[in-house]
C-alpha cells in the first residue's frame, strides 16, 4: 500500500487496480494528484505484492469487504473512490454498500455489466481453461505476458520493456498465478448490475474507445444508470487509459475533483 500526499486532505482519493495489475497502474495519476491531494493505492489480494487471500475467496463481495476493512484501518470516514476494470467494479460496489463512506466515484473502464469481449488477453485465456490454468501457475513466458499487456493498450507501442518487466516480476509473486485462476473460476459477470442504478454519488466515467476487453458501450450503460454522471471517452486509448496516458486522462479527473466539496 502507498499513502501519499498531504494528510490534511479532508477528502482522500483511494484508487483500486484491475485484474493482474497492481498499484503501479496509477503511478502517473498519483505523481500529479499527490502534489495537492492525499492519494492511497494498494495491491488487492492475489495481485501485486499483497499475496494470495488466506481464504481463497476472490469474489467481488470479498474484495468489497477487504476494501472497506482497509478504509477502517486507515480511519478514512469519507473518500473519493476510483477504480479500473475489476477495481472499478469494487469501487461502485463499495459505494452501494456504504454510501456514507464514498463521496464520489471515478470509474475507469469499469466492470459491472455482462459483456462479450472483442479480444481476451492470452494470459487470461490460459488462466480460464482447466488444463492450461494449472499449467499457467508454473509456466509464464515473458513473451506471452507482453502480448497480453499490448492487447489491453490502444497503442501497443506504448508498452515498454520496463513495463513488461514490472508486470512479469509481480506476477511471479508466490500464489498470484493460482489466485488469478481462482478469481476467474469465481467470477460472475453482471451478477449485481441492477445495483448500479441505486448509486447517487457524483460519478466520473472514463473509457478508452479502443478497449477490446470491456466494450465502450458499457461506459454508456454506466452513464445511463448513474443519475447525473459524466462520461468521457478517449479515442486512442484502450482498457487501462490511466496507465497508457496518465496526463490526458487526468484532465477530466482534475476538473471533476475541483467540483467536490470536502
Amino acid at each position: 500500500m502507498r499513502d501519499q500526499g498531504p494528510r490534511s486532505d479532508r477528502l482522500p482519493i483511494v484508487l483500486i487496480h484491475g485484474t493482474s495489475a497492481s498499484l503501479h497502474t496509477w503511478e502517473g495519476w498519483v505523481k500529479e494528484l499527490s502534489k495537492t491531494r492525499r492519494v492511497i493505492s494498494f495491491d488487492l489480494p492475489g495481485f501485486g505484492l499483497t499475496g494470495p487471500a488466506a481464504t481463497g475467496d476472490y469474489s467481488a463481495d470479498a474484495y468489497v469487504k477487504f476494501t472497506r476493512a482497509l478504509l477502517d484501518h486507515l480511519q478514512l470516514d469519507r473518500v473519493v473512490l476510483g477504480g479500473n476494470s475489476l477495481g472499478g467494479e469494487i469501487a461502485w460496489m463499495v459505494a452501494a454498500a456504504a454510501p456514507e463512506r464514498v463521496a464520489a466515484l471515478i470509474l475507469v473502464d469499469a466492470g459491472g455489466y455482462a459483456f462479450e469481449p472483442e479480444s481476451v488477453p492470452l494470459g487470461f485465456q490460459m488462466a480460464r481453461l482447466p488444463g492450461l490454468g494449472a499449467l499457467s501457475e508454473h509456466v509464464l513466458p515473458r513473451s506471452l505476458l507482453e502480448r497480453s499487456i499490448k492487447d489491453v493498450y490502444g497503442d501497443p507501442s506504448r508498452v515498454s520493456a520496463q513495463l513488461v518487466e514490472r508486470y512479469y516480476e509481480l506476477n511471479l509473486r508466490a500464489g498470484n498465478r493460482a489466485a488469478l485462476r481462482q478469481r476467474f473460476a469465481q467470477m460472475n459477470l453482471g451478477e449485481q448490475a441492477a445495483t448500479i442504478k441505486t448509486l447517487q454519488q457524483p460519478s466520473l466515467i472514463l473509457w478508452g474507445d479502443k478497449d477490446r476487453l470491456i466494450p465502450p458501450i458499457n461506459g454508456e450503460h454506466f452513464a445511463r444508470d448513474i443519475a447525473g454522471s459524466q462520461l468521457v471517452r478517449f479515442a486512442d486509448l484502450g482498457h487501462v487509459p490511466q496507465e497508457e496516458d496518465p496526463l490526458a486522462t487526468l484532465v477530466p479527473v482534475q476538473k471533476f475533483l475541483s467540483t467536490l466539496k470536502p
